[in-house]
């Protein structure tokens, strides 16, 4: 197979709503790094993940050491993430929830692997999702991911108000659900709440429900709930929900709530590594694993995840940050290849106003999105784009992902506890 020649890592930042949560509300930039790896032949793969400095770091201190592996060597690869990830110091100011080195070595590698992924199934003119075991489906689909937020970034006059307006009541969170279902078709809705006190987001839920009777719902409290908050609010939940996500912090108090709970808690916050995974299905503290490729270490990691979730008998959907179109293609091609997907994936895509693939923003229509066709994650960087966003990031001043930070420019006493109520 083709040797790797060469390793691009570019920082980019692209626009981001306030879109509020648990941990305060996104700055107005969101920080991404984009991967490209080159293999003989001159064939380039891409991959995406986070932005933030401590990975940015590690990224390309590894990216040197690729040089001359064999594409298909992810062992090779792997060593060379968890040599750079020992060798890099992240200093304080630059460390983030996701630069723990417990979690450090997998994101690293998973970046690294979607982009040797890629290369090589450009090289033999397949689809990704074909090397991850071949496609049981060739649409995606995505619930609307709703979000309070305020109208505009208020202390970023550069900024211009976003096209979404203020959500903050009942009323607006299900305005915001009318135009997401109009714009994209989404046939399931899910909340993201920890942001006011509970009974208003149970109220705005309620408010959901009426306003689309046939939709599966879902709210995602970030950990911001006492257990006996949670066990409070489910007699009003329970007829209304799908599943509930991380309404309580840790494995343990999940399983109180749910041994409480006829419904599915679903997690991407206490069940994040394959540590995890043994004590969470002993104590049935969660009955839906969101799958994240960014942090479990890649695709063929989240396919090993998807195997076990069938084993024991969990639901499996996907988890979603602030990205691109080069993470939701590959996003798509995994959940091509996953037979067990058995509820709508999680995606912030439509709040994006603009990407740096060639032809723009992918579709995402009847409320799912096409697997991008052609050979590898079937998506190509538009090069001019790459550099406008590189440039926003050398201007925006913003190195790690803050929302805290952000919050107490709104609300100067504001602290990130969790839980809150």
């Amino acid at each position: 197979m083709p040797r790797i020649e060469h390793v691009a890592v570019t920082p980019v930042a692209f626009r981001d709503p306030p879109l509020l949560n648990a941990a305060g509300v996104h700055e107005p930039w969101c920080l991404r790094s984009i991967i490209e790896v080159t293999i003989e032949g001159g064939i380039t793969g891409l991959g995406e993940t986070y932005g933030d400095d401590g990975i940015r770091r590690c990224l390309e201190a590894a990216a040197p050491a690729l040089v001359g592996l064999d594409v298909t060597d992810l062992a090779g690869l792997e060593r060379a993430a968890q040599a750079a990830c020992a060798a890099t110091t992240i200093p304080a100011k630059e460390s983030s929830s996701r630069t723990g080195q417990d979690m450090l070595v997998a994101r690293v590698f998973g970046a690294f692997e979607v982009a040797a992924t890629d290369a090589l199934a450009r090289h033999l003119n397949l689809p990704v999702a074909s090397l991850l075991g071949g496609q049981v489906r060739d649409s995606i689909p995505f619930a609307a991911y709703l979000f309070y937020k305020f109208e505009r970034h208020r202390f970023d006059p550069s900024i211009p108000a976003d096209p979404w307006g203020e959500a903050l009541t009942p009323e607006g969170v299900v305005e915001q659900a009318r135009r997401m279902v109009a714009l994209h078709g989404f046939r399931s809705l899910k909340l993201k709440a920890g942001v006011l006190e509970p009974e208003a987001e149970v109220e705005a839920l309620l408010a959901l429900r009426a306003a689309f009777p046939d939709a599966p719902l879902r709210i995602d409290p970030n950990c911001a709930w006492h257990v006996h908050t949670a066990l409070k609010l489910l007699p009003k939940m329970l007829p209304v929900l799908e599943y509930l996500e991380d309404p309580v912090p840790g494995i343990t108090p999940m399983a109180a709530v749910q041994a409480a709970c006829p419904i599915p808690l679903a997690t991407n916050m206490c069940v994040v590594a394959w540590a995890h995974l043994a004590p969470a299905i002993r104590q049935d503290a969660v009955r839906v694993i969101l799958s994240d490729h960014h942090y479990w270490g890649g695709l063929r990691a989240s396919r090993e995840l998807a195997r076990i979730c069938a084993v024991w008998g969990l639901g499996l959907s996907m988890h979603s940050n602030s990205h691109l179109g080069i993470s939701l293609a590959a996003m798509a091609h995994l959940a091509a290849a996953t037979p067990n997907l058995t509820y709508d994936c999680d995606t912030h895509y439509p709040w994006l106003d603009d990407d740096l693939i060639e032809g723009g923003k992918l579709p995402i229509t009847d409320g799912a999105l096409r697997v991008p066709p052609g050979p590898g994650l079937g998506v190509t960087l538009d090069r001019a784009k790459l550099a406008a966003m590189h440039a926003d990031w050398q201007r925006c001043g913003i190195r790690k992902r803050d929302d805290g930070t952000e919050m107490r420019k709104y609300q100067p006493d504001w602290q990130d506890k969790r839980p809150r109520w």
